[in-house]
């Protein structure tokens, strides 16, 4: 059983992490902005800490995570919050979350991005300075959390969309990111394979809806 730091539990993806992690036998920390989102964390089974990430410092969200086994993180500042913050949460908040981890002596950490974020065309795919500024946030994200010496996964979920999952995806380096899609829940699962995976260690990888069982597309490239 391991011990995992959610940083953006309350989330839709952290939400549904929190509910596989609980299925699996996994303990965890869920970081959370508001008082009532952290108490969710404890409904969900696990423990609730109310921090604002972008009102922290590495030293308090180190000493929050403290004891946990692997950091997972999948907050965002979310579609209309502007530019501004598409940098101080999807950037800023993962670098920071990148020093605690590092200051707790926290090797492993599972980043959620985006498809596609270091294909310059990606940026033109909306025509709007708030999908640009999303873009480069997580390009830039990924960038620092490869460069930091700890032992990263990188997954990069098309199109997210709610409902039940299927347990099915496609897993690779890159996928055809034209209308694919895949399920919040999938995603979920799919963080949980990787954490189950020391393999996954080190590794970037695009993921979509598909045809693959979660844990057999993640074996086949560990």
């Amino acid at each position: 059983m391991a011990r995992v730091a959610i940083i953006g539990a309350h989330g839709k993806v952290g939400q549904e992490l929190m509910r596989e992690l609980y299925d699996a036998g996994h303990d965890f920390v869920g970081i959370a902005r508001g008082e009532e989102h952290a108490e969710d964390v404890f409904r969900l089974g696990g423990e609730g800490v109310r921090l604002d990430l972008e009102a922290t410092d590495a030293a308090t969200l180190a000493q929050a995570i403290e004891g946990c086994d692997a950091v997972v993180f999948t907050a965002g500042a979310g579609g209309g919050s502007g530019v501004e913050r598409k940098r101080t949460v999807d950037y800023g908040a993962s670098v920071l979350s990148v020093q605690a981890a590092q200051a707790a002596g926290i090797r492993r950490f599972i980043q959620i991005s985006a498809a596609g974020v270091d294909d310059p065309t990606t940026e033109t795919v909306v025509p709007d300075e708030q999908w640009v500024a999303y873009v480069r946030a997580k390009r830039d994200a990924d960038a620092e959390l490869r460069s930091s010496g700890l032992d990263w996964t990188i997954l990069r979920p098309t199109t997210l969309t709610t409902g039940e999952g299927t347990g099915l995806i496609e897993l690779a380096e890159s996928v055809d990111r034209a209308n694919g899609s895949i399920a919040r829940a999938d995603v979920a699962a799919t963080i949980v394979a990787v954490l189950d995976n020391a393999g996954t260690a080190g590794k970037q990888w695009e993921l979509t809806g598909g045809s693959t069982p979660i844990a057999e597309a993640v074996a086949r490239l560990s």
